[in-house]
């Protein structure tokens, strides 16, 4: 593999379009090589229509990004480690933990790197925030995780189908931050999950969690929420108080906001994936996705009124 690692880019959505090709462009260790989707085009590269024929047009990739929806992506990804390319994951990294298990296996045996991301642990208040915990007795957590799916995923039916995980798609975002700067275990004791009627997956949450099974962690997830999207952490611990807002882009402590880091957070995703490349190794923590799956075993279902884009 030569300087540049030579990516193709599979899923050309709204969050590919939004997020990964600027990413992409603006890093200076990766080459764009090709795109690949049933639908979308990216101007300037060769396009694919699968991954299959990507494999088989023997176009030089060593690596791809997957930003298709989680149900499906499973097959995409193993097709693409068996051709010993390296595989970045959108989040969440699959549909079931077992098909992001076998994954890390397949890696691991093919000797690729595979990388589960969670882009808002890159928030630039994130880092800031776990360090100033790592000392703290956490004493209580509260989550307010609003956003309009309409503005976010307009059109999306999948979404809100089996495996597309509805309100915790953009949920799994909050979980991903406090796996990552609460200095102790999470787990969850109970939920509540709100169904829009027909549909398979929930428009609406509330969480029950304890952390290092002393601290209460409450978190409240609405995807049918107008007007401002709220993304708000607020932790108390024995030594202070700390607010991260904006889905972990801004930080305070005791009132007094933080500078955090500018980079942002695909732009840090992709600087993530080719260290992991460069250094032979794998990034795959599933605690998010655990959590979520907790939530659907143990959540109570309740339904509400039809929901339609």
């Amino acid at each position: 593999m030569g300087e540049r690692i030579r990516l193709a880019l599979v899923g050309i959505g709204k969050i590919a379009r939004d997020q990964h090709l600027p990413a992409i462009a603006a890093d200076a260790g990766f080459e764009l090589a090709a795109a690949v989707s049933r639908n979308g085009r990216v101007e300037g590269v060769p396009n694919f229509t699968d991954i299959a024929a990507l494999i088989e047009s023997g176009l030089p990739v060593d690596a791809v990004s997957l930003c298709t929806p989680p149900v499906g992506r499973h097959r995409i990804a193993a097709q693409a480690l068996a051709a010993g390319k390296h595989v970045m994951l959108e989040k969440p990294p699959g549909a079931t933990l077992a098909e992001v298990h076998q994954l890390q296996v397949q890696a691991r045996g093919a000797g690729r790197s595979l990388f589960a991301t969670w882009h808002s642990r890159h928030g630039a208040g994130v880092a800031g925030a776990a360090a100033w915990l790592a000392d703290k007795q956490i004493r209580r957590v509260d989550v307010v995780w609003h956003e309009d799916i309409r503005v976010w995923h307009p059109g999306q039916e999948w979404i809100l189908a089996a495996g597309g995980l509805g309100v915790f798609d953009p949920g799994i975002n909050m979980l991903s931050i406090l796996t990552a700067i609460l200095p102790g275990p999470l787990r969850l004791a109970g939920a509540r999950l709100i169904f829009p009627t027909g549909r398979d997956a929930p428009i609406a949450a509330s969480l029950e969690m304890i952390h290092d099974e002393t601290a209460p962690v409450i978190a409240d997830l609405d995807f049918h929420a107008t007007g401002t999207p709220r993304w708000d952490i607020v932790i108390e611990a024995d030594r202070g108080t700390l607010l991260l807002k904006d889905g972990g882009a801004r930080l305070w402590i005791d009132g007094a906001e933080q500078v955090g880091d500018a980079m942002g957070e695909y732009p840090a995703l992709y600087r993530r994936f080719a260290q992991l490349v460069a250094a032979g190794e794998s990034d795959c923590d599933l605690r998010p996705m655990t959590l979520v799956a907790d939530a659907f075993l143990l959540g109570e279902r309740t339904e509400t009124d039809p929901f339609a884009f």
